[in-house]
């Protein structure tokens, strides 16, 4: 793996791609750590160390720390998520006419849909920036001391300017990473964010285990839960169903074609991170509302009903995860189509009859294992806080984290690997790829 890792820097145009990407992730860690100036920090640190279970702290962790710090990328990548999930929600729902002649014009209309999302990005990061800046400047600390030295209207304005700069900056970096460099540059840019906290939570937690706040048999426990629920992320994320289909012969002039037998793959998760960052995004939205209002009664109350933690938060973060499961699998696969390409080039499926009965089947097989894949990321995402709740352990890599960085850190090395098996390389596997495993379901 090592002499894999080496061959990277062997070919010039994925060295040059490896090297971006690494660069876009160096200037976006820089801005986290840049403040908007006239902030009390240790009154803001106090603030997020007393909300740390919450939802606030949640999406501090995504931020990888930024919003702690009221830094210029505060708000992170999440307004052009949630443009993103609005757009898609549009598109699938078939809402917009307009929408849909974009879709169905390749190219050249993916491009004006993605100019459309960047002004929603606008919008949404817009307001989603002035709530937080009022409601910074008003939450009460837990010392009583205000996190604002200055609240004037100016520098109300001011930090809401940056925070919506540094929004649209991050998204041109996302997009740059995934133009110019390897992988999916939104992706990469939260995964970047919650490693970047790992060394600092083992120190943590090495930390509490020499001052005996937790015993060795607690931490081994811990590692052990993170290890296994790693593997069986990865166990899950290249799980596929290899459904058989068979070419019939043509003869074309003098020449035999077809006759070959072939699988058609079907991931168990084919949305991979996507629906579970989809639904930290939405379940965001009720925190970003009360936000405006933060002294109301109402306001405090949907606080506590998405509590981090909480059921209420649980069962709907859940739940958003399945239905985006769902969802993405409507929007990024045809079954129709997929079984009228077969039809048009011989192809079908053994016991199947071809065009609508193909596409029937296809639907069916994609729903079955799209509720095992939906329902494990879910129980994955949810699970882990319990076992750290009742481990007592402050140990801030829960369930999320790990589906997040371990989907992307695969499908970041499958992007590496095609690129090093595309010009006679070895991948990072001795066999040369790192492949699916195959299951059958009837």
């Amino acid at each position: 793996m090592l002499k894999s890792f080496g061959d990277i820097f062997k070919i010039p145009e994925l060295k040059k791609r490896v090297l971006f990407t690494l660069g876009i992730l160096a200037a976006y860690r820089l801005g986290a750590a840049i403040p908007i100036p006239g902030v009390n920090a240790a009154a803001l640190r106090s603030l997020f160390d007393a909300h740390r279970n919450s939802l606030l702290g949640f999406l501090d962790m995504f931020s990888g720390g930024a919003l702690n710090r009221l830094s210029i990328f505060s708000m992170g990548i999440m307004p052009y998520i949630n443009a993103s999930i609005i757009m898609s929600l549009l598109q699938g729902a078939h809402v917009i006419p307009y929408l849909d002649r974009l879709a169905k014009e390749g190219e050249l209309g993916r491009k004006k849909i993605t100019q459309i999302t960047r002004y929603a990005t606008l919008i949404l990061g817009s307001i989603q920036s002035f709530g937080l800046t009022m409601a910074i400047s008003k939450m009460p600390t837990p010392a009583g001391i205000p996190i604002v030295n200055n609240p004037t209207t100016a520098w109300t304005a001011l930090t809401v300017m940056t925070l919506v700069t540094g929004t649209v900056f991050i998204m041109w970096l996302g997009e740059q990473i995934t133009e110019q460099g390897v992988g999916n540059g939104i992706s990469l840019i939260i995964f970047a964010g919650i490693v970047d906290r790992l060394p600092a939570a083992i120190k943590d937690l090495i930390r509490l285990l020499r001052l005996e706040e937790l015993s060795l048999l607690t931490v081994l426990l811990l590692t052990g839960i993170v290890l296994v629920i790693t593997a069986l992320v990865v166990w899950v994320e290249t799980a596929q169903r290899k459904i058989p289909v068979q070419y019939a012969k043509r003869i074309i002039g003098r020449k035999m074609y077809g006759g070959a037998s072939t699988f058609l793959p079907l991931k168990v998760d084919q949305s991979g991170v996507i629906a579970v960052i989809f639904a930290i995004s939405l379940l965001s939205a009720p925190l970003t509302i009360a936000q405006f209002f933060p002294d109301a009664g109402w306001s405090k109350i949907i606080s506590g009903w998405f509590r981090h933690g909480s059921l209420l938060y649980q069962v709907v973060y859940a739940g958003l995860i399945i239905f985006f499961c769902y969802f993405y699998n409507s929007v990024a696969f045809n079954p129709k189509e997929l079984a009228e390409n077969m039809k048009k080039w011989g192809g079908f499926i053994p016991g199947i009859r071809p065009g609508e009965p193909t596409s029937n089947y296809i639907q069916k097989v994609l729903e079955r294992i799209t509720l095992g894949g939906a329902l494990f990321v879910a129980s994955i995402a949810v699970l882990p806080d319990y076992l750290r709740s009742w481990l007592n352990a402050p140990f801030f890599f829960g369930g999320t984290a790990l589906l997040i960085v371990v989907g992307v850190a695969l499908d970041t090395i499958g992007q590496i690997e095609s690129h090093l098996i595309m010009r006679h390389y070895d991948g990072f596997m001795k066999d040369g790829r790192v492949k699916g495993r195959w299951f059958n379901i009837k």
